[in-house]
């Protein structure tokens, strides 16, 4: 996928989430159209922070841009169910346990923290708790057979490095979405609005990935801009302790910014070199 049709692709499925924004206003009202604007725009803003650590596996394990696409593709599937189970079980759990809203805000704010300021290391396959739970079971190869997930050796059937990877990806996902459901619990615990916000931000990151593999390095304080609003989320919902709320104009408005500064502060002040090798440029090279 090239730089112009990844970020075209990145621009359609915007539009696609802002159309359904305007389409919750005509028929539940300005405060369903707000609360979904708000929590697609927290997943958007979470997601981006998780395709960085895409780009980090997919380059330490060097996987083939054709590769990628495949997993992107089946990790893209299994993150909307996954979702639909966490938020079906999420919605179930506040409306019995009202106080669980208390202990996901400072979830939150202990995520937001250890993003900020905790040690990035790259991501490893063979200590991942469901990568040695799938070793239990099937023996892996070392190889890979090109863009299969599993291949017969000897009549055995074996797991390739590519399964790993989706695997790791999907685990990931799985931590990744105890963060960012209850951040959108924050805004709303409308089963509808939760959950369309989150698959329309999940449908938009295949393409999103690769246009964030080619301005990554433009975007270095996009990580301390999630940080801050993971931290920010938690916040407001502990404020509810003391029947302090947060309007939701405002809190899309404190969302917005947060991510907009990031942006903004990543291209003003952070580095603006491209990396030399990338899916893109080989798309590009094997179209000339």
């Amino acid at each position: 996928m090239s730089f112009k049709k990844a970020a075209l692709w990145t621009l359609f499925w915007f539009l696609i989430a802002t159309s359904f924004a305007i389409g919750v206003f005509y028929y539940q009202g300005s405060e369903k159209a707000l609360e979904f604007s708000a929590g697609y725009l927290i997943e958007l803003s979470l997601s981006i922070d998780n395709l960085f650590l895409f780009l980090m596996l997919f380059s330490a394990y060097r996987i083939e841009c054709e590769s990628q696409r495949r997993i992107l593709n089946w990790g893209i599937i299994g993150a909307v169910i996954m979702r639909l189970i966490f938020i079906v079980l999420g919605i179930s759990i506040v409306e019995k346990f009202h106080w669980v809203l208390y202990v996901f805000g400072v979830i939150l704010i202990i995520t937001g923290y250890k993003m900020a300021f905790g040690k990035e290391s790259e991501p490893s396959v063979n200590d991942n708790w469901s990568v040695k739970l799938l070793k239990r079971f099937i023996p892996v190869t070392c190889d890979t057979y090109g863009d299969k997930f599993f291949t017969r050796i000897g009549g055995v059937l074996h797991a390739t490095p590519l399964f790993m990877v989706l695997l790791l990806i999907e685990s990931t996902d799985l931590l990744f979405a105890v963060d960012s459901i209850p951040a959108v619990f924050a805004v709303t615990t409308d089963p509808f609005i939760v959950y369309s916000s989150n698959v329309l931000a999940i449908l938009g990151l295949r393409s999103m990935y690769f246009f964030l593999e080619r301005v990554q390095k433009a975007f270095v304080y996009v990580k301390y801009g999630v940080a801050l609003l993971l931290s920010v989320t938690g916040i407001k919902m502990l404020l509810t302790m003391w029947g302090i709320k947060v309007p939701v104009p405002a809190a899309l408005g404190i969302i917005a910014s947060i991510l907009i500064g990031s942006i903004i502060a990543s291209v003003l002040f952070g580095k603006k070199e491209i990396p030399a090798v990338s899916c893109i440029n080989k798309d590009q090279s094997s179209n000339k």
